[in-house]
């Protein structure tokens, strides 16, 4: 007899404000971004990925990191008018039905009801986040806690503006 593959579908739903805010507190740099090529295939160890949202506050959100997240991930950036905690606990009640497992990366203890919510309809509920910035209550009620590390994050370059351009200008 063979053996039976099981497949388990997992969406993230990323805080995006809340996960920024971690990792430039970690690593001392406004200019540190989440490694999705990294963190991505870790936090599914082998799991179908159903959907991936990264939630953000604001309108400056990079069109490079959008069409990147889509290419590699089918993912989706939504910007939110305020907080990301409505639009994302929404998103992850719709999803709930859909999937088994659903990893919320933010460490927002906001996030606690919807957790507890989510475990109730059956649905598996891991977060992951920057575990010194996460609320002890999100980790305790959290079905997995994936902590994220500096592993799990780069520091951009923004390219030099002017170059030798700008050093003729001063001779």
């Amino acid at each position: 007899m063979d053996a039976i593959q099981i497949t388990q579908s997992v969406a993230i739903l990323c805080d995006g404000n809340n996960i920024e805010r971690s990792i430039h507190e970690e690593s001392k740099s406004n200019h540190t971004m989440v490694n999705f090529d990294e963190l991505v295939p870790r936090l599914l160890n082998g799991r179908g990925l159903n959907r991936l949202i990264y939630f953000r506050e604001g309108k400056a959100i990079s069109t490079k990191f959008a069409e990147r997240l889509h290419e590699n991930y089918y993912g989706a950036v939504i910007p939110c008018h305020k907080s990301a905690d409505i639009p994302l606990s929404i998103k992850a009640t719709q999803l709930s039905s859909k999937v088994d497992t659903i990893i919320i990366m933010s460490g927002d203890s906001d996030f606690v009801e919807l957790v507890r919510h989510l475990k109730a309809e059956g649905v598996r509920v891991e977060i992951a986040a920057v575990k010194r910035t996460t609320a002890k209550i999100l980790i305790e009620e959290a079905s997995y806690f994936h902590e994220i590390t500096k592993d799990d994050w780069f520091e951009y370059k923004a390219p030099q503006k002017g170059g030798k351009k700008s050093r003729r200008k001063n001779n």
